[in-house]
């Protein structure tokens, strides 16, 4: 009989040699004459114990991490097949704290599954969400979203039961429903996960979002970075079409959708839904005037949903378990669960999906284990290039929406890059105008030249070059910016500056009485 082994086949896996490590235990097993199944899962996002290997046992599976491809004869020689102790042996993998102290909802398949075995999927809840959806009309799925409480995962956390509502009572001959997959925010890569590691997720999501608001054609537009990601969901559109959930009278009912894959254009600017839209149509991706809303006038004028991944990965289990399930997880008006990206200066880095309410400190050193340096942390940026940088005092704050926006700050896509003490915020200050620069797609003055005085005058500051009158002029040019950039580029550059500003004035070389006197 066989014995499943599990190594995962995740990109962040593969660069840390995931790929060498199953060819030597495919080797290894051939060579003892040991019949194996060797499986190549998602990650679990443990990253720092990547290449992690998995063996299947009675007492269910076992981990073994990191492995190299010098491990996998000693990791035989232990016995590794039947949970034999090894320097490596992790215990069962859902024990593992960082794990086990998770709610794993959109993530609940990833590193548990073969990512494009339709089987696998099957055994594990999949698509049945879509199945209860095809036995209620658009307006009872659209209600089944709102009453979960989900928001936008990609950054705005606009209430996606009204986006589906809105398109949903809007008549048109086409309508579309477009995943927003271009993930460029630094630090994150929960939609990379999901889309390699269990990209059916993504397609029954769209699916049903499809036949809630009557649309028969979607869109995925891809990072193009993320050559894994198009694979894996080129090869599960092409098992679902084969298998009647994609395509024509889906399951035998009288509903259509479509789904395509198309690569983004490599600017930032495009994860701006307008930007991606003009993109996807074939244009330069530059950000339109709103309104008229995607919703009423989107892809090719057509009603549009536009959603991140996550947002669409996440409404099959809400559909399987109903919306009152979904909102049981979270706080106040952040609802469900959110997948955290810990990256930067930590210990252990990876992915946490943990329901609203944990609080950067215990994301910080619970699950990221404290500074990788040992040095203390000093910042965390929360929210990708654009997200505000956060002070040792704020490390207390829930992740929810609301009290984020109290602090002059934004959960985003849910990054956080932390920092220890020997950062220089006045240089990460003037790395997000430089990012900004380069990354503005040039339409609105703001944004264009606003970012570009912003490096020139955060160079004097930095050189000590009339420092005092330089910051009253870095100050007024991020209210410019904020308040009349066209998108949330130009619009939110100001948040990571004035926020390193603000709360670490003595790398700007001011005194923290100086500070008492800065405008609003």
């Amino acid at each position: 009989m066989s014995i499943t082994v599990y190594v995962p086949c995740d990109s962040s896996a593969l660069s840390l040699g995931a790929g060498k490590v199953a060819i030597a235990i495919a080797a290894e097993a051939a060579r003892r004459g040991a019949s194996i199944n060797l499986v190549r899962n998602g990650s679990h996002g443990l990253f720092w114990l990547e290449p992690l290997v998995e063996v299947s046992t009675p007492d269910g599976r076992v981990a073994y991490g990191p492995v190299t491809p010098k491990d996998v004869n000693s990791l035989f020689e232990a016995n590794f097949l039947y949970g034999g102790e090894h320097h490596l042996r992790l215990g069962l993998t859902q024990e593992i704290p960082f794990l086990k102290n998770q709610e794993r909802l959109t993530n609940a398949r990833v590193g548990i599954t073969d990512p494009v075995s339709l089987n696998d999927y099957l055994q594990h809840d999949g698509y049945r969400g879509l199945k209860n959806a095809l036995s209620l009309d658009g307006a009872q799925i659209v209600k089944e979203i709102t009453d979960s409480g989900l928001r936008g995962r990609g950054g705005a956390a606009f209430p996606t039961g009204i986006k589906w509502n809105t398109v949903l009572n809007v008549s048109a001959d086409q309508k579309y429903i477009v995943c927003n997959a271009d993930e460029g925010d630094s630090g994150t890569f929960s939609d990379r996960m999901i889309m390699e590691g269990d990209p059916f997720v993504l397609i029954e999501g769209m699916t049903i979002a499809g036949i809630a608001v009557g649309a028969t054609q979607g869109y995925i537009y891809l990072r193009s970075e993320y050559p894994h990601a198009l694979q894996a969901l080129n090869e599960a559109i092409d098992v679902a079409v084969a298998s009647n959930y994609l395509g024509r009278n889906i399951l035998g009912s009288d509903k259509t959708f479509y789904l395509e894959v198309r690569r983004g254009a490599g600017a930032y600017v495009c994860g701006e839904e307008t930007s991606l839209l003009e993109s996807l149509e074939g244009k330069r991706g530059i950000v339109r005037f709103k309104p008229p809303l995607p919703a009423i006038e989107g892809l090719f004028g057509k009603p549009t949903i536009i959603n991140n991944v996550i947002s669409l990965a996440s409404v099959p289990i809400i559909l399987d378990k109903g919306g009152e399930y979904y909102r049981d997880f979270g706080m106040g008006r952040s609802r469900g669960t959110l997948p955290i990206q810990l990256a930067g200066n930590l210990k252990h880095t990876g992915l946490v999906e943990k329901a609203f309410g944990v609080t950067l400190r215990e994301l910080l050193y619970d699950y990221g284990g404290g500074s990788a340096s040992g040095r203390p942390i000093r910042a965390v940026q929360v929210g990708g290039p654009l997200g505000a940088f956060l002070p040792e005092s704020q490390f207390d704050t829930p992740l929810d929406y609301e009290e984020f926006s109290k602090l002059w700050a934004v959960l985003g896509h849910g990054g956080i890059v932390a920092f220890d003490d020997t950062v220089d915020l006045a240089k990460m200050a003037r790395y997000a105008m430089e990012f900004c620069a380069i990354e503005s797609c040039g339409k609105c003055t703001p944004c264009r030249i606003g970012s570009t005085r912003g490096v020139e005058v955060l160079d004097n500051i930095i050189a000590d070059k009339d420092r005092v009158a330089n910051i009253a002029l870095l100050r007024d040019l991020s209210d410019t910016m904020l308040n009349g950039s066209l998108c949330a580029l130009g619009g939110m550059t100001p948040y990571p500056v004035l926020s390193a500003l603000n709360h670490f004035p003595e790398d700007f070389g001011l005194k923290a009485n100086q500070q008492a006197a800065k405008s609003a």
